[in-house]
């Protein structure tokens, strides 16, 4: 069982959204929230799987309440819902450790496949858009930094992988690029999140980008 705290400033948002995840086979809701203290308070009292988070509310907004549950060293993924694509807080929200995002308008099978992946650990931004994401949003070089240490943990396949999940590549095609089967590349894909403490592909991507291994376009 999958279960969600709803965070949303707009009661009747909320009510839409609890409407149709409470009938929604292996999804509870339980709990909700209209601001981001809230949120933060519910989280650390329930403990959910998933957090629907909302960014625009009075007080603390969703990008600090996202900062808060995320660095508590809870299993509880953020999924930050926004009514623009490619909403500069979107990317603020990904460095927060939020684990994805949708648009609210998303269709009721997007918003269920979402939290389902988001539970699981994976994200739920398709390559492609990550790729746009981090274009649009990096525009400027990275801060020259020492070397973060745990990028010496990982072996020399498994810093090809990380960066060629931080250039926005799917399994299949890092698979192609290596001449691996996919099976071996989701184990490189797993031991590289696991030693540089990435919650998923997404924090991967900027933690590739913050290290120098890609760049924006």
């Amino acid at each position: 069982m999958t279960t969600v705290l709803i965070v949303d400033d707009q009661q009747l948002q909320r009510m839409g959204f609890k409407m149709l995840l409470d009938g929604t086979p292996g999804i509870t809701v339980v709990g909700e929230a209209a601001t981001g203290a809230e949120a933060v308070r519910k989280a650390d009292q329930t403990r959910p799987d998933v957090v629907l988070m909302d960014v625009r509310m009075p007080g603390m907004d969703g990008i600090e309440a996202t900062r808060r549950i995320t660095a508590s060293g809870s299993r509880t993924h953020v999924l930050i819902l926004t009514t623009f694509d490619l909403d500069e807080y979107v990317y603020a929200g990904l460095r927060a450790g939020a684990s994805g995002f949708l648009l609210k308008d998303a269709r009721p099978e997007e918003l269920i496949a979402g939290i389902r992946a988001v539970a699981s650990g994976d994200s739920v931004v398709a390559p492609s858009l990550t790729r746009k994401l981090m274009d649009a949003y990096l525009q400027e070089p990275a801060p020259a930094t020492s070397e973060d240490p745990r990028l010496s943990t990982l072996s020399e396949r498994e810093r090809e992988v990380l960066e060629a999940i931080g250039q926005g590549a799917t399994n299949t095609e890092i698979a192609e690029r290596f001449t691996l089967t996919e099976s071996t590349v989701k184990k490189h894909v797993g031991r590289v999140l696991f030693k540089i403490g990435a919650r998923d592909r997404i924090q991967a991507v900027i933690f590739a980008y913050d290290n120098g291994l890609v760049h924006p376009r």
